[in-house]
């Protein structure tokens, strides 16, 4: 398995836009912080966290694609698990439907991220630092707020045995750990 420096090396070789680059580093704090509450592998669903849009920018025009060419650019450098996650994250356009915790925690985990962030824009601030948990929950249910961020992925939450509250959370706390890194 590639270790973390390699995993990031390879998403600054095939992600050029700094936000998406942002984006798999704050997916990766919201898996590590997953997998901590879960008592799973932190190394495996925080690579997975990290490396799950790496190809986003050469398959954004074709949905279809999107999560399958990642994996044939990791095949043999992850477990499968990773792979199949990778796959699953996207399952509207791949057909490859989540199954596992690991599956369900990276839509989940994508979808809050947004949340997060965007709710930290629109802070006084712009830091996370001042974002709160009830603030979260009422973003969350505010649905002209971040329009494109799908609560029924965040909700998936429920599936894996984490209640909403707790799930964001976990979430904020990940994000505000690596703020610095997302200048935020």
């Amino acid at each position: 398995m590639i270790t973390r420096e390699e995993a990031l090396a390879l998403v600054r070789r095939y992600v050029k836009n700094e936000k998406l680059v942002k984006h798999s580093l704050a997916v990766e704090a919201i898996m590590r912080g997953l997998a901590r509450r879960l008592g799973r592998d932190e190394e495996i669903w925080g690579l997975t966290g990290l490396l799950h849009d790496l190809d986003y920018e050469y398959t954004r025009d074709d949905p279809t694609e999107h999560g399958i060419v990642t994996c044939e650019m990791l095949k043999g450098l992850v477990p499968n698990e990773i792979l199949s996650a990778i796959r699953s994250h996207n399952y509207r356009h791949t057909s490859h439907l989540p199954a596992k915790t690991l599956d369900k925690a990276l839509i989940a985990a994508d979808a809050v991220s947004g949340l997060i962030v965007a709710t930290a824009l629109v802070m006084p601030s712009k830091k996370l630092s001042e974002v709160k948990v009830e603030t979260l929950m009422e973003k969350f249910d505010d649905k002209s707020f971040a329009k494109g961020v799908d609560r029924s992925k965040i909700s998936i939450c429920y599936d894996f045995g984490i209640p909403l509250k707790e799930f964001l959370e976990i979430s904020l706390k990940s994000l505000q750990s690596i703020a610095e890194d997302l200048g935020l």
